[in-house]
């Protein structure tokens, strides 16, 4: 395991051409919906992601557009958590799931839910 520093500079999210087929095939019969990206304070260890779609960004979200076609807005409270994380969409045992490679993630709960930064 190494440590990651925080970098503020950093993208604020990207995604691996998995999780961009994924999310386009959940979008393609959604016009005009858009992805938003929050966190909430939840489960053993601080933090847990919170994926929804939505019309639009919210006041003072950060937009972005990973790929061609998705766009991603960032609430801007949780910005600071998520500031360089990769979304990937991963295959373990049967199950897809979406993972997040969160550097700024400290420590993790044991079933994964939840974590926390410094």
């Amino acid at each position: 395991m190494s440590v990651s520093t925080f970098e503020p500079t950093a993208e604020v999210v990207t995604m691996t051409e998995a999780a961009v087929r994924h999310f386009r095939t959940k979008l393609a019969g959604q016009a005009g919906k858009i992805i938003r990206l929050s966190t909430q304070t939840s489960g053993c260890t601080g933090y847990a992601y919170v994926l929804d779609f939505a019309d639009g960004p919210e006041a003072g979200d950060t937009v972005i557009h990973p790929a061609e076609g998705i766009t991603v807005a960032v609430d801007t409270q949780a910005l600071k958590l998520l500031r360089g994380t990769e979304i990937d969409m991963a295959t373990e045992g049967v199950n897809r799931v979406i993972k997040f490679n969160n550097p700024n993630v400290v420590a993790e709960c044991g079933c994964g839910e939840s974590f926390n930064v410094e």
